[in-house]
């Protein structure tokens, strides 16, 4: 009752059929944890903190000066992982502009010292 070429075709369409059959793609969904979004959102706010830092003026001179180019330097800091991002920063935030205070102020004590020891000031009268 069918035609040949209508038989011709329902074969050639069959056969594809059967053999993509073994081709068929699936995809896998899950949840996405809260903590791999807190993750992924500390990881922005630490990098975008960083980058902010290093992209002022004075700071781009200095890495200027030691030959490091700035695009080298944010592709390095896309490329750290969470735990060195957060460590970077806090290290970050710890250095004080003008260096350690209480140093400063011990140096200048001693220095005061010195010279009433050897008689140049006479800023300590009681000793």
């Amino acid at each position: 009752m069918m035609s040949f070429r209508a038989r011709g075709f329902v074969v050639r369409l069959m056969s594809v059929a059967l053999i993509c059959m073994g081709f068929v793609q699936t995809s896998s969904a899950g949840m996405i944890s809260t903590g791999y979004l807190i993750d992924n959102e500390t990881r922005d706010a630490s990098l975008a903190r960083v980058e902010v830092l290093l992209a002022r003026q004075d700071i781009e001179r200095q890495l200027l000066a030691f030959g490091v180019d700035a695009e080298f330097v944010a592709e390095r800091l896309r490329g750290m992982s969470n735990t060195e991002l957060l460590a970077l920063e806090g290290r970050l935030d710890t250095q004080l502009a003008g260096g350690d205070a209480l140093a400063v102020i011990g140096t200048v004590f001693l220095v005061l010292l010195i010279l009433e020891l050897v008689g140049v000031t006479d800023i300590f009268k009681s000793i």
